[in-house]
């Protein structure tokens, strides 16, 4: 290990260790664990209203929701992992935070007034969702307010990104849509292939195989994991905002393709090795199917979005120019 990484070892062992840190620094770190433990306080003891929830806890309606079997093909089991992968987008930026100015932001104050008045909202018309789309919003106005706008912008992203947290159960009215989209396209496809196949509402029927796309088969579940997925993967390869939100858009359709794949993968297996196999243990599995195309496809338009298509034209037409 060279001396400038032996030194740079050194403070940062240092830098965490309490006798460190001055009078000052020790003064922050306590008022900072004094707010998050009035924020656990407030949402813990009175984050919920609820009445068919036996706790007042927004924490424990949440992960409550994430383990709920009862939907329409929504899934959000992916909600234990958001938080950590907030943490680590923090953590990878640590540097842009310790450098960015610091000061004192009055905008900030009226957005956590909002944000307290959104919770109060949320509690009195009995929306745990409003109440932790609130809490959100507090985890981004209290450091705008206390650091100021430079600081809060590098935060935008990963406070945004709890949003998935959020058990948005008014999405299971999407499944009915999906569920058309995935068949039609899927049968639609199937006939390209030239194999003989009739759709009946959301059922594919042939002499091979009968596929009946049911709820929870419509890609909700993957269309929920997908959108958690990419915006990270655009956060981190996608140089401008407009490209970050194209590539995040197109994880709708990429989440309905990959479910289209799926589908057909069943007929396939299904035709080539029995309906018992195809509509049972490969049905079971084929959701690696699915995220390989989904993400695939992903990373295919991440790339294609991040061509400089200008240069490219431009040394086509000298290549074009010079053998002419």
């Amino acid at each position: 290990m060279s001396t400038e990484q032996n030194n740079n070892a050194l403070i940062w062992s240092d830098r965490w260790r309490l006798g460190a840190l001055d009078k000052n620094e020790l003064m922050n770190i306590g008022f900072v664990s004094v707010i998050i433990g009035f924020l656990f306080i407030l949402f813990h003891v009175f984050g919920n209203t609820v009445e068919n929830v036996n706790s007042s806890s927004a924490f424990t309606w949440m992960i409550a929701r994430w383990g709920d079997k009862q939907s329409f093909g929504a899934d959000y089991s992916h909600g234990f992992l958001i938080p950590f992968v907030s943490l680590a987008v923090i953590w990878h930026k640590r540097e842009e935070f310790f450098a960015a100015p610091k000061q004192i932001c009055q905008i900030g104050l009226f957005v956590v007034v909002a944000a307290l008045v959104m919770h109060w909202m949320g509690a009195k018309m009995q929306q745990t969702r409003i109440s932790l789309l609130s809490l959100i919003l507090l985890m981004w106005g209290i450091p705008l307010y206390f650091f100021g706008w430079k600081v809060a912008k590098l935060l935008i992203f990963p406070c945004a990104y709890l949003i998935f947290c959020v058990p948005l159960n008014f999405l299971d009215g999407l499944s009915g849509p999906l569920q058309r989209i995935a068949t039609s396209t899927a049968h639609s496809m199937l006939g390209g292939m030239g194999i003989e196949c009739e759709r009946v509402g959301t059922q594919l029927m042939s002499p091979y195989f009968q596929l009946n796309v049911e709820a929870p088969c419509s890609g909700l579940r993957s269309l929920l994991a997908m959108t958690a997925i990419t915006a990270v993967y655009a956060y981190f390869t996608q140089k401008t905002f407009v490209k970050r939100w194209l590539l995040f858009l197109f994880s709708i359709p990429i989440a309905v393709a990959g479910n289209v794949g799926r589908i057909i993968s069943i007929a396939l297996v299904s035709i080539t090795a029995g309906q018992k196999f195809g509509t049972g243990l490969h049905h079971d599995w084929s959701g690696y199917v699915l995220f390989t195309v989904a993400i695939s496809l992903m990373v295919g338009v991440g790339k294609l979005l991040n061509v400089n298509y200008k240069e490219l034209f431009a040394s086509w037409k000298k290549a074009y120019l010079n053998h002419s």
